[in-house]
């Protein structure tokens, strides 16, 4: 071959090399495959937030006048609204309840299930029931187990002597119904998860850890369970967080907020001012000020969890 052929394809690279980014073979290339989930991102997430924001700063109401720009007077209103702060105190509320309980008990049921020989598919598929049941469906069935006067519930308790509790309809026992039902709806999510956690675990480790003198299955559980479990740990806390944090179809099912907003969330209260009353702005404030409660708890959650993560 001759030297004037040879010299095109040795300067091949370096021409190559100083092409504008978007002309780069790798670039497109990368461009084409992450262009999808980009635009996805952008249609999806990103330019609903952004309107979001801009409509939080306006007066917009469905069949009002024409909107204008109000700045920061809806947030304003929020921090002087007694019934938006009885909504956050109540989604906090229900979160540290409910949170710490279904991840407790979904563990514990999760080394049951697991140590257990027989009827593992049947436990797993009963305790995922309520997940993939409609609970707008199962609404009549919580009223009647919370009847004041014939629930199941309250005659179990006359027969210990105990007075009859208006669950959903004293302002002293709502929250704590709702707790304990959402306590019901997160218990089996958490239980499956944690099950493939502990499927994931090798053996040999708790086998190894026996033999090391481990001889107790608690001491094994602390020594290698609990450690491998971490990053399980992990995705459960913060999802299950989330869960709580948009609990909105209990309340809407069960008490409309009431009573005397004993049972109020954010997303009701959302909800109410928004599709109610109407007030377009002052919802997407509330919106944006729950998207901010729920990103600041998941960041505290992943700092403190993930300092104790083992990673297989």
């Amino acid at each position: 071959m001759s030297e004037a052929a040879r010299l095109p394809a040795a300067l091949e690279p370096r021409l190559q090399s100083r092409l504008p980014w978007r002309l780069h073979p790798e670039a497109m290339a990368g461009l084409l495959l992450a262009g999808p989930a980009v635009l996805a991102l952008t249609l999806l997430l990103l330019l609903p937030t952004a309107a979001l924001l801009v409509l939080s700063l306006t007066d917009m109401e469905l069949g009002g006048p024409p909107l204008r720009w109000i700045g920061l007077a809806n947030y304003a209103e929020l921090l002087g609204d007694p019934g938006f702060r009885i909504a956050l105190r109540n989604t906090l509320v229900y979160v540290a309840a409910v949170l710490p309980l279904s991840v407790a008990l979904g563990l514990g049921l999760a080394l049951l299930i697991e140590g257990g020989t027989r009827g593992r598919a049947f436990f797993r598929a009963v305790f995922f029931l309520p997940v993939v049941s409609l609970l707008v469906s199962m609404a009549t069935a919580w009223e009647y187990l919370l009847h004041p006067t014939i629930g199941p519930l309250n005659r179990a308790l006359a027969a210990f002597g105990i007075a009859p509790v208006n669950w959903l309809g004293s302002s002293d026992w709502v929250l704590t119904s709702l707790c304990m039902i959402g306590v019901w709806e997160n218990l089996g999510y958490v239980v499956v998860l944690f099950l493939a956690g502990l499927t994931a675990i090798p053996p040999e480790l708790r086998a190894a850890a026996e033999t090391d003198g481990a001889r107790r299955g608690w001491d094994r559980f602390w020594l290698v369970t609990w450690p491998m479990l971490g990053p399980t740990t992990l995705f459960v806390v913060t999802i299950t967080a989330i869960r709580c944090l948009r609990v909105f179809d209990t309340v809407a099912t069960l008490t409309q907020g009431g009573p005397n907003k004993a049972s109020e969330v954010l997303l009701h209260e959302m909800y109410l001012e928004g599709f109610t009353y109407f007030r377009i702005g002052y919802s997407a404030a509330i919106t944006v000020v729950f998207l901010v409660v729920v990103l600041g708890l998941v960041l505290l959650q992943t700092r403190v969890l993930e300092r104790r993560v083992h990673y297989q």
